[in-house]
């Protein structure tokens, strides 16, 4: 039996993770595979936080909630916090390095805690606006959950719009992907 991940994304109204976990289903399906999503909306618009809930796998999946996640990614202090309850010893837990003040709150029981640095490196080096596509390359790359030339589809059929306005934002988020990548590799 193929495996489902269970994949929880977190962080502030903003941050862009609702769309990273919505361009992900969207990869999965596209390459026959099994994706529910759902948003966890609340008062993330006036400051909370926004939990991403998405599941992929080859078989049926029952229903877009779960208890554990086998990949939790973190962007924000709240968001370290509020997520620390869908973890376990199966758990990789990432969150942006950037985060200060949150040693006594990440989980101790995560099978796997990660550190990257994407704000900086969307800061210096790409655009502040690609934080959540460098993101996106860090899930692809701890999970292997959709293939990187998927994922660049999906964001084409996302964002294609913006594209054809200005053709340099597709290599910016392509070029984010393959970063995200890349500091999930050195993290591991």
């Amino acid at each position: 039996m193929a495996k489902t991940w269970k994949i929880a994304l977190a962080g502030e109204g903003g941050q862009g993770v609702q769309s990273v976990a919505e361009i992900i289903a969207e990869a999965a399906n596209e390459e026959g595979r099994e994706a529910l999503y759902i948003p966890n909306f609340g008062v993330e618009q006036r400051g909370g936080v926004s939990v991403a809930f998405l599941q992929i796998g080859d078989n049926q999946i029952g229903s877009p909630k779960f208890q554990k996640a086998d990949i939790v990614i973190a962007l924000s202090d709240r968001a370290v916090r509020r997520t620390r309850q869908y973890v376990d010893e199966k758990t990789t837990f990432v969150y942006d390095s950037s985060i200060e003040g949150i040693e006594d709150d990440l989980p101790k029981n995560a099978g796997r805690v990660l550190a990257i640095p994407a704000i900086e490196v969307s800061k210096n080096e790409l655009h502040p606006r690609v934080f959540n596509i460098i993101i996106m390359g860090a899930v692809i790359k701890s999970t292997a959950v959709v293939s990187e030339d998927e994922a660049k589809t999906a964001i084409e059929k996302k964002l294609g719009y913006k594209f054809e306005k200005n053709p340099e934002l597709r290599e910016l988020n392509f070029k984010a992907i393959a970063r995200g990548m890349e500091l999930v590799e050195k993290a591991q």
